[in-house]
């Protein structure tokens, strides 16, 4: 057989192999290999969804927690208050009520950062029906007589502008009033030389004799045993910190009933009063490039639709006892905010909308971050499978060509051992040679 032959056979053979088998294999394998990779992009589209909505729904969870968490501890101070009206009136027992209410508290000491137990209250007071202070328990030690004022007189009280004897007179037994955070305002330059927002929230109850009206009792809670609350969580993660930066837009804090914030991890967002007791103004649309270039900026929520109308929204539905998840922009982060209203009411805080509200605020790109790691993986997985196919279908076709080129060499030499040699030749039909 001539060698063109014997190569037309031979490649006849194989491609019919190739088409009986190698084809539908190849085929085969590239459909299961673009199945898995339009999988991966389904999942992970899937996956980054879930992880979404379950993100959210656990922050949305979590400030609830928290705002019940504040509530809980808010109705114990208002019990303390009416404890406090059945103990001996005696500056000893006092001292010892003081002393003995604590809470655990992280300070910093130097460099160093330690837990301590800190009296719950920064004061406790028995005034009589006039206003008088008659004892007074002031960081933890007796205020010497001398020291006592009229606070009946809202200049003679410590931050220059306090009603709260005249709030507390109105009342009926047993009812209680609860102030406003109450402090001195922290500037954006002295927050950043070292300054924090400290304060006090009273809660004061009248008392009565034979008589009548015989005067009010008070205990003003540390400001920090209720920042602590927010100022230590991070959105996103499970573990406390000491401080929060705020600057990465992932942080938490608290507004209060008029819509002012009272906990933030910068202090000069927080409501505070100047030395002559008068209310800090907060940012409005007329106002806030002065104030914030004078480095204060303080927040009503209520008057912050110049910055995003959302803003107002959120005050809006948490003072009606609702909570949720809004989406806003503040200071350059667009953020993604859990709010809870703080179940708690007092004789002039009535729920809703009560003491106030919990926001958690997580910055959109951190709050996918854990959306992106996932999905970061699943890319990774059907990136090494799409690899590991595509290996495999060379590795088949390499190893199926080998099988072909064999399997036709060999039916090829079947072939020629079959036909006789000479065989293959052209045929002669001479007819003169019969003649003759």
């Amino acid at each position: 057989m001539s060698e063109n032959k014997k190569d037309k056979r031979f490649f006849t053979i194989g491609g019919v192999f190739f088409l009986l088998i190698v084809i539908p294999l190849s085929l085969m394998a590239f459909l299961i290999a673009n199945g898995m990779f339009k999988l991966g992009v389904t999942i992970k589209e899937r996956t980054v969804t879930v992880l979404d909505e379950k993100a959210q729904e656990e922050i949305k969870a979590r400030a609830i927690n928290t705002a019940n968490e504040v509530a809980g501890f808010l109705t114990q101070s208002k019990k303390d208050l009416l404890v406090a009206t059945i103990i001996p009136s005696t500056k000893d027992a006092y001292r010892k009520f003081v002393l003995e209410n604590r809470k655990t508290l992280w300070i910093r000491d130097g460099k160093k950062i330690k837990q301590v137990s800190v009296p719950l209250y920064k004061e406790m007071v028995l005034v009589d029906r006039n206003g008088r202070e008659i004892i007074k328990i002031a960081d933890g030690k007796i205020v010497p007589a001398d020291k006592l004022v009229n606070v009946s007189i809202p200049a003679n009280t410590t931050y220059k502008s306090e009603n709260y004897f005249a709030r507390t007179k109105a009342l009926n037994k047993g009812e209680v009033y609860v102030s406003p955070v109450t402090g001195w305002y922290v500037n954006r330059k002295a927050f950043e030389e070292g300054a924090r927002f400290s304060g006090i929230v009273r809660f004061a109850t009248p008392l009565f004799d034979k008589a009548g009206f015989s005067g009010i009792i008070m205990l003003a809670l540390d400001y920090r045993h209720l920042a602590q609350f927010t100022n230590q969580i991070i959105p996103t993660q499970s573990e406390k910190v000491f401080e929060v930066d705020a600057s990465a837009g992932n942080y938490s804090y608290m507004v209060d009933h008029r819509g002012f914030v009272i906990v933030h991890p910068n202090s000069y967002h927080i409501a505070g009063l100047n030395r002559r007791g008068q209310q800090i103004p907060a940012l409005t649309e007329k106002n806030a490039q002065a104030m914030i270039d004078k480095g204060i900026e303080v927040l009503n929520l209520r008057q912050l639709a110049f910055m995003d109308p959302n803003l107002p929204v959120i005050t809006e539905e948490a003072e009606a006892g609702k909570h949720g998840i809004v989406r806003y922009k503040f200071a350059g982060h667009d953020k993604l905010v859990a709010y809870a209203p703080i179940n708690f009411s007092a004789a002039n805080l009535r729920f809703p909308p009560g003491f106030g509200w919990v926001g958690m605020g997580v910055d959109v790109n951190k709050f996918k971050e854990t959306a992106a790691a996932v999905s970061e993986n699943i890319d990774k997985e059907a990136k090494a499978w799409t690899a590991t196919i595509i290996f495999i279908l060379i590795l088949s076709m390499i190893i199926l060509f080998l099988i072909m080129w064999l399997l036709v060499r060999g039916i090829s030499r079947s072939l020629m051992a079959e036909i006789p040699e000479g065989s293959e030749g052209p045929l002669s039909f001479d007819d003169d040679d019969d003649e003759d």
